[in-house]
């Protein structure tokens, strides 16, 4: 094998790994964080969904996840807490449709005392196809000193059992 072949090869794993994921069987179990229909607002020149709102939807579904971890609205405000976006990859594996309800699965992959990391799953509810994947690793903050800080025990302890 060339090394053209090679790079090629590794460059397309990742999307033939997620494109082999069974939605009931590897992503059924997954808990649902966020859920839509995909409005004509959405779509671009090209007919489908544009990029920028695989990136709402995703915040979209990265805000349920917190809620899950114990991390909701009421938290972040009576704790002066926050949590900010470090690094996140976007995988387009199929295009949505204008009408298509899609929704978000989430696995949580790891987290420390500060930091968190899981991989969104975009699923066409309607095709039962995956469509999307986002990898995204966040921090809990402390707003007031503008940054990282440690997450409480209980929310380390909801985050554990995820």
């Amino acid at each position: 094998m060339n090394q053209d072949s090679m790079s090629q090869e590794k460059l397309h794993s990742p999307r033939r790994i997620a494109k082999s994921l069974s939605i009931e069987n590897d992503l059924g179990q997954l808990p649902v964080t966020h859920r839509q229909v995909i409005p004509e607002s959405y779509l671009d020149s090209m007919g489908h969904m544009n990029v920028s709102w695989y990136t709402q939807l995703f915040s979209s579904s990265t805000l349920g996840t917190l809620k899950l971890m114990g991390m909701d609205k009421d938290y972040f405000v009576n704790s002066s807490a926050g949590s900010f976006a470090l690094e996140s990859h976007i995988q387009y594996l199929a295009e949505v449709l204008v009408g298509k309800n899609v929704s978000v699965r989430t696995r949580l992959l790891g987290s420390t005392q500060r930091m968190f990391h899981f991989l969104h799953f975009l699923i066409n509810d309607d095709d039962h196809v995956l469509s999307s994947t986002c990898e995204f690793v966040g921090a809990h903050m402390d707003l007031e000193k503008r940054g990282i800080a440690p997450m409480p025990a209980s929310i380390r302890q909801t985050t554990q059992e995820l």
